[in-house]
């Protein structure tokens, strides 16, 4: 089965990773991008979950969109702001 992933320019997997490295690599992440430009992270657990999308606006980007996955796991799209 082949899932479709909603538009990026970048991806990561944060998957693995505990808070407060979740948030370290979306940050990480972002810094690569433009302004504007979506990145697309998969996540797992329920600090990620309701940490990194806040963390994130608190830093000025946009959580757009947060997608459960069939296997358990979650995609959360951020554009980059300003």
């Amino acid at each position: 089965m082949t899932t479709t992933l909603p538009a990026h320019h970048k991806a990561i997997d944060i998957t693995a990773e505990t808070c407060p490295m979740t948030f370290v690599r979306t940050r990480l992440a972002l810094d690569t991008l433009q302004s504007g430009e979506i990145l697309l992270i998969r996540l797992t657990g329920a600090d990620p979950l309701a940490n990194v999308p806040r963390a994130a606006a608190d830093q000025g980007h946009e959580p757009l969109d947060l997608i459960e996955q069939p296997d358990g796991t979650w995609l959360l799209l951020i554009q980059k702001g300003p």
